[in-house]
């Protein structure tokens, strides 16, 4: 890394490199030129920086008062009745709004009507946002030949006729699941065929029909495979027929495949799965940003010796039984993931000052976006003309309301209509959770979704609870009345405020994404709860959990949830301490070791290589998705023990040491990995000490700030050692 160059737009300082891509390539062909753009922006920051910086001066000031509270009363008895009146006495807590219902505007159907996985990809690396947004269809067949669903995965080598076996039976309860026919199995099925009266199977010389005739849509052609497409749910499924493939060789009816349409829409992630740490870095996120929305963008790569090239899936033409043809979208609906309110960012300097840096995504991610807003041909990402802009970490009505202007001002600068832009609201910090109707009331112009995300959730009831006592182990937290409340409000307060048709109502990540099969058994709990989304790891996590959406009718279900009671607030507030019920010694011990190792793990590869988002093996060498959110949990449980004298300042500083040996083991086949021993000195390693270390103090226990000052530390030191600039929260 080298220092920043900087240019002089409209009273700005501005870093060569985000001038020259922003006047090179993202403004051509959106109607605003670098003046409109550089001017507007000068006015975003001077109407809205300093409110930012008050709205953090704010959390501080709450978060200050609540830490206090809890060191008044000491080891007194929980006392809910006292909490939530100091709650409501500080203003963390705000009153109800009178009742009321969304009014969002246009809303592709992927979000309104169509309930399905969710992806979530780092935009970061152009082949992951390919594969996700390549992601809505997916072949089942692939998916369990390849996953634990029907066992272990087999070694790679000429395919197995009895795992093929096996798989085609699965597929084939699929379809009797969702697609009976009228007598007979899809596995006794001989040939298919459609015509003008809908789609025919033979079974033994005769012919029968689906039981439902109107779930066939209908029939499409490409090379040698004929598709005939099915709608069940609102989800589309392709039987694809070629005899000459060799599995459809090996199938009576010339069946080779079942697609799956799975990831209807896909996160393209600048926040928590990025290491994005300087105007460098910012640039080559906005950059494939771009080229999502252009449909321009590519990536080659070496796979199996052979170079390949990916790019963007196209649309899929269906010819209807009475001739005519539609169009289904060959790609998931991209919403893009803006930083929340807390850094800032070299990148842009107003007055000598860095300027934040969700103001800089909002500008340059809309700016994106235009060039899909101005298609008149070919593959569209929002047929409705909406863009989608996912906002995170924020706290309560206050903050919602500050994005929302926010938006409506970028929508101004940029010549878009008011609400063009829709937000999804990410409910995972306490004081959103607790004042949720609000939140959304703030929103309810804009709103496209309410997810839950209990992993950074996690992190923030430790955070705001740090000095109410020591907290449960994370098996423990999980399993509390808190976090079930959570979830639960979430839902029931969503359908109370009108999501019902016009927004998703979403869950969180699967983190296992080797164990697919536990994720067939666990989450289809999601919809069952309600939940017409929930995130997935990976393409065929999504191929695999799109099965959820055909066994539980999500429209039918929120309808019977509806009216519900809401779980009540007292128990969200309850945080899942110890008590009476203490950890065992060796229990702590353990869990200070996972923990250790699971930090380390993560914040060797942000630090060091710049990977904000990987499987990382835990403790145990299980491969888990990490990303901040899960690095979270683990520093501020270890920052909350150190702070209730569970462990020691020794012990934490003798775990980090024998578990980077462990997780220098782990790396040694890669060969950019920079082991952490035997000096235990260089900026990885001390990102984690700072993460468990100062985790008290470190803003809402957010993992940014020490995460980006040392990768900063990290790049300088491999570009000039004499450099050692950093980057700062606001």
């Amino acid at each position: 890394m080298t220092d920043t160059r900087y240019t002089q737009r409209h009273g700005l300082d501005v870093a060569e490199e985000l001038a020259a891509f922003v006047e090179g390539r993202v403004l051509p062909g959106t109607g605003v030129d670098a003046d409109r753009f550089w001017s507007g922006y000068a006015g975003l920051l001077a109407e809205f920086s300093a409110e930012n910086r008050a709205l953090l001066q704010r959390r501080a000031e709450l978060q200050s008062q609540i830490d206090a509270w809890h060191k008044a009363r000491g080891n007194q008895p929980w006392d809910t009745a006292a909490y939530r009146a100091f709650l409501t006495e500080i203003g963390y807590l705000v009153p109800e709004p009178a009742p009321f219902a969304i009014d969002n505007g246009r809303i592709d159907p992927e979000i309104a009507q169509v309930a399905g996985p969710q992806l979530v990809v780092p935009v970061s690396n152009a082949r992951f946002a390919l594969n996700a947004a390549n992601a809505r269809w997916g072949s089942l067949y692939d998916a369990l030949y390849g996953s634990d669903v029907m066992g272990p995965p087999p070694a790679p080598g000429p395919l197995d006729p009895a795992r093929r076996d096996a798989v085609v039976a699965r597929a084939a309860q699929f379809l009797d699941e969702t697609f009976p026919l009228t007598t007979g199995s899809h596995a006794e099925v001989s040939g298919y065929r459609a015509d003008a009266e809908g789609l025919k199977a033979t079974i033994e010389w005769s012919e029968v029909t689906l039981r439902d005739p109107s779930a066939f849509v209908g029939r499409r052609v490409e090379g040698g495979d004929t598709a005939l497409v099915l709608r069940h749910n609102g989800l589309h499924v392709e039987l694809v027929i070629n005899p000459d493939h060799p599995i459809g060789a090996a199938s009576p009816s010339g069946l080779r495949d079942v697609i799956m349409e799975a990831a209807l829409t896909a996160i393209q992630d600048c926040e928590d799965s990025v290491a994005a740490v300087d105007a460098e870095d910012k640039v080559g996120v906005y950059a494939n940003w771009l080229g999502l929305m252009k449909g321009d963008l590519t990536d080659t790569f070496e796979k199996g010796g052979k170079q390949m090239t990916r790019r963007l899936a196209g649309d899929r033409d269906v010819t209807r039984p009475d001739g005519s043809t539609i169009t289904l979208p060959g790609r998931a609906l991209l919403l893009v993931r803006n930083v929340g309110l807390l850094m800032t960012t070299d990148a842009v300097r107003l007055d000598g000052q860095d300027t934040p840096e969700g103001l800089m995504d909002a500008m340059v991610t809309v700016a994106c976006s235009l060039h899909d807003l101005k298609k008149s041909d070919g593959p569209r990402n929002s047929r409705v003309g909406s863009i989608y802009v996912v906002k995170p970490k924020m706290h309560g009505p206050d903050e919602a309301a500050f994005a929302d202007r926010t938006f409506a001002r970028v929508e101004e600068i940029l010549g878009l209509p008011a609400n063009t832009v829709k937000l999804g609201l990410m409910d995972e910090e306490r004081r959103t959770s607790a004042n949720l109707a609000a939140t959304i009331h703030a929103l309810r112009n804009r709103l496209f979704f309410v997810n839950t995300g209990f992993l950074d959730r996690t992190g923030d009831e430790i955070h705001t609870s740090m000095q109410a006592g020591a907290f449960a182990g994370r098996d423990a937290a999980r399993k509390s009345g808190w976090l079930k409340a959570y979830e639960d409000r979430n839902v029931l307060i969503g359908l109370n405020a009108g999501l019902r048709g016009k927004a998703q109502i979403g869950k969180g990540m699967w983190a296992k994404p080797d164990a697919l099969a536990e994720m067939l058994e666990a989450k289809i709990g999601h919809p069952r709860a309600g939940a017409n989304t929930a995130w997935v790891p990976s393409p065929t996590a999504a191929t695999l959990h799109a099965l959820h959406y055909h066994m539980v009718d999500v429209a039918a279900r929120q309808d019977e949830l509806a009216g519900q009671p809401v779980p009540d607030l007292d128990v969200l507030l309850t945080p899942a301490l110890m008590g009476d019920a203490p950890l065992s010694q060796d229990a702590i011990l353990r869990e200070l070791d996972n923990s250790a190792q699971g930090i380390l793990g993560y914040v060797v590869r942000w630090v060091d290589q710049g990977v904000g988002c990987s499987k990382v093996p835990d403790i145990d060498d299980v491969p888990m998705m990490e990303d901040r959110a899960t690095c979270r949990i683990s520093a501020q449980l270890l920052a909350n023990w150190l702070e209730q004298r569970l462990i020691t300042r020794d012990q934490v500083e003798d775990a980090l040491r024998r578990m980077a040996l462990k997780v220098d083991e782990q790396n040694a086949g890669d060969p950019n990995y920079h082991p952490m021993a035997p000096s235990f000195d260089g900026p990885a390693f001390e990102a984690a000490r700072d993460l468990v270390l100062t985790g008290t103090t470190q803003p809402s226990g957010y993992t940014e700030p020490a995460l980006h000052a040392r990768r900063r530390q990290a790049k300088a030191l491999r570009a000039s050692p004499a450099s050692s600039s950093i980057r700062r929260p606001a």
